[in-house]
């Protein structure tokens, strides 16, 4: 079988390599040529360069192609079946193939008959993910576990590919708050539950007001679990066949902060709709341990450092609300993603004696800065540009009670827990 990957995102790289471990061959094309394809780890056994008016790269692995700076409509045509890139889905490029009948959701349809729960939201989507499938399989279900490619999943492609394959009793899908139609055409979901809504992907949504709408749509005719105090309830409510309420959860936790008493409550209240006892669920969530890249606690020296992804303001307001930070630690975001600075209008609120900046999703420091600046804040703001600078400034820090290393770039910040795992090891 061949698939054609249009768009090599995160998503589409993702798709490309499962469906390559799934023995499929691939045809992948990306408008842009400046992909990075080191993650494929693959012998290229022929590259071809075309510089006409706009520059063309082909390059040919095992049972690989890939397109750079073109799309090949012949080899798509002739591919048994077609896979888009979620950020391309609403796109009048995609249009074209939504009726071909040969998108991969639907030459491959098995997932489609297996009970499936949808997790959305801004904030706690993975953590609550992890807690549901951990309930799910204490209580003797088979769990097929995955979605967006962006919060650390195999991405929704290997979802599809993976429940053809195997024998499950549930699907559990991580929404992005960004792919809300495309995962509405995907997955047929019996169960969908809402996180919370926050500032975050404005520069997609626009206001909060149109994200709702967004939200509305999925939950059409569907069983919905949402925040008892969820803002828009009632819009919800007219939209969905049934809803069901969550609160924070009361439970002795490992994991640490009211957000995650909140994802524990979610968990629970889904737990208990799919008809599981609440003493599975409770011994369950009271041993549940922290998601990697998920908020950390390292003891070192004097100090207690948080640490973990928390890439907009409501993620750093619901950290920052419940403990006074000497020294805050932010990863920067993408030159698009202008929104993302609101984290720092949230630290400086906040008046941490010290803020660090250093490269999160992309070296945007210097936007960083400038934000910083129109803030007027008065303590001390120094760069960190590569990972053992950023560890210099935690030990010369760490004699202060609490230290904040957080904001974007989710891979950045896995390395960081990890290097002050080994640090503390030696020092404590």
């Amino acid at each position: 079988m061949r698939a054609a990957v249009i768009g090599l995102g995160v998503e589409g790289k993702k798709a490309s390599k499962s469906l390559l471990n799934h023995g499929w061959s691939v045809y992948a094309s990306d408008l842009e040529t400046d992909i990075d394809l080191k993650e494929f780890n693959m012998p290229i056994t022929d590259i071809n360069v075309k510089t006409d008016n706009t520059e063309q790269i082909s390059i040919i692995a095992d049972n690989l192609i890939v397109d750079l700076g073109t799309n090949n409509i012949n080899e798509i045509n002739d591919s048994d079946a077609i896979v888009l890139s979620p950020s391309m889905w609403n796109s009048k490029f995609a249009n074209q193939f939504k009726l071909s009948g040969k998108l991969l959701q639907d030459v491959l349809d098995k997932h489609r008959k297996i009970f499936t729960i949808g997790v959305t939201g801004t904030n706690g989507k993975t953590t609550s993910v992890y807690m549901i499938k951990e309930i799910l399989e204490a209580s003797g279900k088979k769990v097929l576990v995955g979605g967006n490619a962006g919060g650390g999943f195999n991405g929704y492609y290997d979802i599809i590919l993976e429940a053809e394959e195997g024998d499950y009793d549930v699907i559990l899908v991580e929404v992005c708050d960004m792919t809300l139609s495309f995962c509405q055409y995907c997955f047929n979901f019996d169960l969908i539950a809402l996180t919370n809504m926050g500032n975050d992907h404005m520069d997609v949504h626009k206001s909060m007001d149109n994200y709702a709408e967004e939200l509305c749509t999925i939950f059409k005719h569907k069983h919905i679990v949402i925040n008892e105090n969820q803002e828009y309830a009632d819009k919800f409510e007219k939209s969905a066949s049934h809803v069901s309420r969550f609160k924070e959860s009361d439970l002795n936790l490992k994991v640490i902060g009211k957000f995650n008493k909140l994802n524990a409550g979610l968990a629970t209240e889904v737990a208990h709709q799919m008809g599981i006892p609440d003493s599975i669920s409770n011994k369950v969530l009271e041993n549940f341990e922290a998601v990697e890249g998920r908020l950390k606690v390292y003891k070192l020296f004097d100090s207690e450092i948080y640490v973990g992804k928390t890439d907009n303001s409501d993620a750093v307001k619901s950290i920052f609300d419940e403990k006074y930070f000497y020294a805050a630690f932010i990863g920067t975001p993408r030159p698009n993603e202008q929104h993302r600075l609101d984290i720092l209008n949230e630290v400086v609120k906040h008046d941490p004696k010290v803020i660090v900046l250093f490269p999160g999703l992309a070296n945007t420091i210097n936007m960083a800065l400038d934000r910083i600046n129109q803030l007027e804040y008065d303590g001390e703001v120094y760069t960190a540009h590569n990972l053992d600078e950023l560890i210099e400034y935690v030990a010369e820090f760490a004699h202060e009670d609490y230290i904040f290393i957080g904001g974007n770039g989710q891979e950045i910040i896995i390395t960081i827990q990890e290097r002050l795992e080994e640090l503390c090891k030696v020092c404590n």
